[in-house]
Formats: structure tokens, sequence, C-alpha cells
């Protein structure tokens, strides 16, 4: 991987949240969420361009006056894939990896992996997963499950348990294919299939489960997924704020 084959960093960002009103101007240990998400991007992958694909005037001007560069993209834009496939059309990248705006714990090993599986041979988007260590946390709907297939892809995604496990409440199981793991909303793309997505129509899976990357597998795009020991916390709702001390 050299500095002409490093992909680009695209953050996408909308105000809108159900769960969590406004939650990336949220009070995040003195500053808004989303520029504590930009200092951990920029601290732990300086050689990494880095830029934020927003919904409207009042995050741009909030990133752009911390020093950050922000695109504005249409707030009728359904996804954050469709947002990045959006900014990267103006920036016109061959490799971008999607960092969420509400992960600032983001690390420089998730970001390297990400860079490191995108640009090999055959594979179009890659993501993350992790081991998880609590049963709350396997049953919790705001965590998405993936299960993978013998070579490391994903073979399905869920806010569900998966997989059922008809002996036990809960069995993640022993074998890595036969596991259930916690997905980080982490991914990198190729231009090919961010184009792709720009054009296609939401898949039913999509809009049951409300998960993007099914729209991927719906289509036929293998989805590699890397295994990582260092997890993210998310945040979904006010109390995930409460879990991390920020410095």
């Amino acid at each position: 991987m050299t500095l002409s084959t490093l992909p680009i960093i695209i953050v996408p960002a909308r105000l809108a949240s159900v769960r969590f009103p406004k939650k990336l101007l949220a009070n995040a240990g003195g500053k808004p969420l989303i520029i504590r998400t930009a200092e951990r991007i920029r601290s732990e992958a300086p050689e990494f361009d880095l830029f934020f694909a927003v919904d409207g005037e009042e995050l741009k001007k909030l990133l752009e006056d911390a020093g950050y560069n922000a695109i504005l993209t249409s707030p009728d834009l359904p996804s954050g894939t469709d947002r990045i496939a959006k900014a990267n059309q103006e920036l016109k990248r061959e490799f971008v990896i999607n960092v969420q705006a509400d992960e600032p714990l983001v690390t420089r090993t998730h970001i390297l992996s990400l860079a490191r599986s995108i640009s090999k041979a055959g594979v179009s988007i890659s993501t993350l997963a992790s081991v998880f260590l609590t049963e709350s946390d396997f049953f919790d709907p705001n965590q998405v499950k993936v299960v993978l297939d013998n070579e490391g892809n994903a073979l399905y995604f869920s806010r569900s348990p998966i997989p059922f496990s008809r002996a036990k409440k809960s069995d993640c199981g022993n074998e890595k294919t036969a596991q259930g793991y916690k997905h980080m909303g982490l991914y990198a793309y190729n231009r090919e299939f961010l184009d792709f997505f720009l054009d296609s129509k939401e898949s039913a899976l999509e809009r049951i489960e409300k998960l993007e990357q099914l729209r991927a597998l719906q289509n036929g795009y293998k989805i590699a997924v890397k295994i990582v020991d260092e997890t993210t916390i998310g945040i979904d709702v006010p109390a995930d704020l409460e879990k991390i001390k920020f410095e």
C-alpha cells in the first residue's frame, strides 16, 4: 500500500436520527460528537485524506470552522453509503473508507485493516467485526450481528441474534464459521461498487432490517469481513456517551 493507492476517508453525516435527535451535535466531553470523531481520525490516521459528506449547512459550517473538509450532499439521500457515493462522484477516488460519524473510538488498526483488504484483487467491499463479549450485547438489536462463510465473507447481517441455537438460549458457536460476530459500522469500497450503489434501489432485506449492507448481498456482491480484536462504541442512544471518557 503506497500513498498513490491510499484510500480516502469519507465520513457520512446527517443530523436526523430517530433514536437520538441531533446526536452528532451532542456534548461529548465539551465538544460536539462529530468533532470528537474528526479529531480521532486525524490523530489515528493522519496520512489519509479526510472528508465529511454532510446533509446540511449546520454540519458543514461546524466542520469547516474546525478545519475539516466538508461536502454538502442532499438531505434526501437514503443512506450513508449513498452520501459517500455522491461525494465521491466529485472526489473521484478509486478506494474509499467509510468511518461513521458517531464512532469516536475508531483506531489506526481499524483503518489500516480496511485499507489493506480493499486493495486486494477481487474485493469490492470490506468491513470489520469482533467477538461479542457479553450475552446482553448479542441480544441487543442496536448491535448488528454478522455470520460468515468458510472464506471469511458475510453470509448475512441482522439485528436479531444469529445464528439461532435451538439447544441453548444463546450460543454463538465455538467454530469461527458457526459464530455470530459483532459487526462494526466501518467499511471500505471501490469506486465501481459506489457507482452501482448510487444507481440501485433499496432491497427488500435492507428495507426490513434497516441495514444498507444487505443491498450489496442481495445484488451478489461479496463483503469481506476482517475480524479484529479491538471493538468500538457506536453512539446510538444518549446513554452510550456515558460509556466513554473523553480526554
